[in-house]
């Protein structure tokens, strides 16, 4: 790990954009991985409003990766931030302290915890508000920071740290999609790292609209999903290939999907990869809970094709 010496001395360097050197984050991380292709298109002239969660360990008091502006927020609270520094933006453009061209995108960035949760109530005022913001999550599918406890984002059968019954967690994923598209938002859509032509289209019609914009990005994540590093792009390709993480997005009042699998691979092709779905193959294999699981997402794809 580098020093915060050796991280200042990268700020200094004349790259237009670094994120993430020297940083304590995990190998492999899907979170990170999307950040950085999403920070290498929106850039400096930006203002991070991060609340409390894996991404917060990115910025160590003094020193922080992002060449723009970074403000830290408790879990819960990261849209009133925006809120605020929006409002700040907009107010010294009227007084003519900063020109139009100087203005900032203020960019939300939440993990799943506080987006489909804790801050969840903020999150609809804001929008309520039509605030002007871009709201990124993170969803690695568990409070990834504090040991990887189940979350709303949490799918169905993974073994977590507070799901460790035989069949893994009871419940089932929250659709934060769906969630955001009922307020009839500007903008929403689904991404991953591993598909960076689809996540870089999107970056770029979320930056030419105004109004509040969601970037849900799935983030496979080795600790808490349990699998090797080296395995995230892998694992990122298996989720969109199978069907369980759909391309998707919501703008002027429809729903597009924007990548279609040909062929969806069966769901276990990726949840064989993941060390939290072993006890679903050993040590006897639980064909209700896989079926189940491969059910939900069939039916999707099955109103997807046919509404």
């Amino acid at each position: 790990m580098k020093s915060t010496t050796d991280f200042h001395s990268k700020r200094d360097l004349p790259q237009k954009h670094i994120l993430g050197t020297g940083t304590p984050m995990c190998p492999g991380c899907g979170g990170l991985a999307a950040l950085h292709e999403i920070y290498d298109i929106m850039g400096e002239k930006t203002v991070f409003v991060n609340a409390a969660g894996c991404m917060t360990l990115l910025s160590v008091y003094p020193f922080t990766p992002f060449r723009g502006a970074w403000l830290y927020t408790a879990m819960a609270s990261a849209p009133a931030g925006a809120q605020g520094v929006r409002d700040a933006l907009d107010i010294l453009k009227v007084k003519g302290a900063i020109k139009e061209e100087d203005d900032l995108e203020v960019i939300v960035l939440t993990g799943d915890g506080s987006a489909y949760g804790m801050g969840i109530s903020a999150t609809s005022g804001a929008i309520d508000r039509d605030l002007d913001f871009i709201y990124l999550c993170y969803d690695n599918e568990g409070y990834g920071n504090t040991g990887h406890q189940y979350s709303a984002a949490t799918p169905h059968g993974v073994k977590t740290a507070t799901s460790k019954g035989s069949r893994g967690y009871p419940g089932f994923k929250k659709d934060l999609f769906s969630i955001w598209a009922a307020h009839k938002p500007a903008y929403v859509a689904t991404i991953i790292a591993a598909e960076p032509l689809d996540l870089a289209q999107k970056i770029a019609k979320a930056s030419s609209l105004s109004g509040p914009r969601l970037l849900l990005a799935l983030a496979p994540c080795p600790t808490g999903w349990s699998f090797d590093p080296s395995l995230s792009i892998e694992i990122g390709k298996k989720a969109v290939q199978t069907g369980v993480w759909p391309l998707k997005e919501y703008v002027d009042g429809k729903v597009v999907h924007t990548k279609i699998p040909k062929k969806r691979l069966p769901v276990e092709e990726y949840l064989k990869l993941q060390g939290r779905y072993d006890h679903l193959f050993h040590p006897h294999r639980d064909t209700k809970t896989l079926q189940e699981i491969q059910d939900r997402i069939d039916a999707y794809w099955h109103k997807v094709t046919y509404s």
